[in-house]
């Protein structure tokens, strides 16, 4: 099994206090322990099931090579989730949702094809003038900002985190009509129904956005790791096979 936040580390980072009672959406009953000053509270136990159950699946899924992507466009998101997703070496978006990365993704590889390309002709020294050199060095910048997070995406990924699924409906959407997995945040606003492993949980505090996105990372990591560990097993035994062939 990963590794998962306690009840007690789920409370200190707040992850309990949803949004105010008449914000709420009625299929997220089932996860609400209460109601305090018109903010609903989250039931912890069912928060840690969830996320416990997400980072098993997270962890499976990337033993066996498989590709995820953070999406958390939310301003206050932006580092938090960036900076997990680089430390396990996964896939990102920050800035924006890229429309149709997956029911177009023909398309927009296309666009991320383009970054090297780009690299190249902005080089010093390449046959193309100063003022060429500039342009190609704008358009790559901006390809960086908004797609440079998923630079290397050659295909669907298998697994997209998302930190709020309510505003990040039109990945959900995309996510449920290519059969890309979801795993998400959701908060008291949301529909749980809409994604596959719903974490139940506080989608705007710092602390709750980093807890669980490290949870995530840290799932990503382990799984990883297996499969490295498999693909060098793997060659090794080719290697030997080749050897023994060529006897």
């Amino acid at each position: 099994m990963a590794k998962t936040p306690t009840m007690k580390d789920l409370l200190e980072a707040g992850a309990h206090f949803g949004h105010q009672s008449r914000r709420w959406n009625p299929k997220m009953g089932q996860y609400i322990f209460g109601e305090k000053a018109g903010v609903h509270i989250i039931d912890l136990e069912k928060t840690e099931a969830a996320l416990a159950e997400a980072a098993d699946f997270v962890k499976s899924v990337t033993s066996e090579g498989g590709k995820i992507i953070f999406l958390a466009t939310k301003k206050q998101a932006h580092d938090i989730v960036k900076s997990e997703a680089e430390r396990v070496g996964a896939m990102y978006l920050v800035e924006r949702w890229l429309g149709g990365l997956f029911t177009n993704f023909e398309a927009v590889r296309k666009t991320l094809e383009k970054m090297p390309v780009l690299e190249e002709k902005s080089q010093i020294g390449s046959s193309y003038t100063k003022k060429e050199q500039l342009l190609f060095s704008r358009e790559l910048a901006k390809l960086k900002r908004y797609v440079g997070g998923v630079a290397g995406l050659e295909k669907l990924p298998e697994i997209l985190f998302i930190v709020d699924a309510k505003k990040e409906d039109n990945a959900v959407r995309e996510a449920r009509k290519t059969g890309v997995k979801v795993v998400a945040i959701v908060d008291t606003n949301a529909d749980p129904t809409k994604v596959d492993y719903a974490i139940p949980a506080n989608d705007d505090a710092l602390k709750s956005i980093g807890l669980i996105a490290k949870t995530i990372a840290d799932a990503v990591s382990e799984g990883k790791a297996i499969w490295e560990k498999k693909a060098k097993k793997e060659a090794a035994k080719r290697e030997k096979e080749e050897v023994t062939n060529n006897q």
